[in-house]
């Protein structure tokens, strides 16, 4: 059954406690430049993420731990300068947060000033309570990440469907609530149990946003490169393609390389 959608000149977090209160979904996707934001922010999207899986699509490293702070402000700023109605959100990456309560908020604020993102992502629950909280406390806003943490990856050592135990779940369930008491606005929930991931979006007011979560939590989002068919070696169920582009683009450079080769281009038409 549809909803009836508000329209939002621009999105806020306000704007999306709303979408949740009123039963309408939240759009979220990926980007890391000014060219893909601008189409994608034209296209109606309700949240950016500007995450640290621009180390995997955008510098072709094998996980998210090895991109910078300095090069998620680089890819943050590109977003923000094409953007005129959504969020963006922005990953604080690796090792910016973690340890050290005081180096978190050094890290946001960074992101905050030198970028102008609207809100940062940070990965984990309670062990990084103290780093939220000191955030929160210089009001930047807040969007927390529970499952799958892929910059936990070698503490797991897997990509696979996380909370499955009764332990775990536990643990999500708390985590969950502890975000939410803690302030942050949102919570995206990576990779676990449909069932599990609708009884947290049910158990908290803020939204929950799925990415392999099944579709009872509050909106989905996905990697732009992943739904765009962009990359073709990443299979997992979650992920629709709503485009072959890798398919597309190889098609069309293969074509401009015989063109060139053959002088079929430029004709007389193309130049001057």
């Amino acid at each position: 059954m549809s909803v009836a959608k508000k329209e939002y000149k621009r999105i806020t977090v306000k704007s999306l406690v709303e979408m949740k209160q009123n039963g309408e979904k939240i759009s979220m996707l990926t980007a890391y430049d000014y060219t893909m934001a601008k189409i994608v922010d034209e296209a109606g999207i309700d949240v950016i993420l500007v995450g640290d899986s621009a180390s995997n699509v955008m510098a072709g490293h094998e996980t998210t731990l090895p991109i910078t702070l300095d090069q998620m402000i680089y890819h943050a700023s590109s977003v923000i300068r094409a953007v005129q109605r959504a969020l963006v959100v922005v990953d604080l990456p690796f090792g910016s947060y973690q340890s050290d309560p005081k180096e978190a908020l050094r890290s946001a604020i960074r992101i905050m000033k030198e970028s102008g993102g609207h809100a940062v992502k940070l990965e984990g629950g309670k062990e990084i309570k103290e780093s939220i909280k000191r955030i929160l406390h210089a009001g930047i806003p807040v969007m927390g990440h529970l499952g799958l943490t892929p910059q936990s990856i070698y503490k797991f050592g897997t990509y696979t469907v996380r909370a499955k135990e009764e332990q775990e779940a536990k643990k999500l369930k708390e985590d969950a609530l502890m975000l939410e008491k803690a302030g942050c606005f949102a919570i995206v929930l990576e990779k676990i149990p449909a069932q599990l991931a609708k009884e947290v979006a049910e158990s908290v007011s803020i939204p929950v946003i799925g990415i392999g979560a099944g579709n009872g939590v509050d909106g989905q989002v996905l990697v732009l490169h992943d739904m765009l068919g962009m990359t073709h070696e990443f299979n997992p169920r979650f992920l629709r393609r709503y485009m072959n582009l890798y398919e597309e683009m190889t098609s069309a450079i293969s074509q401009y390389v015989d063109d060139v080769k053959t002088l079929d281009f430029p004709n007389d038409n193309e130049q001057y």
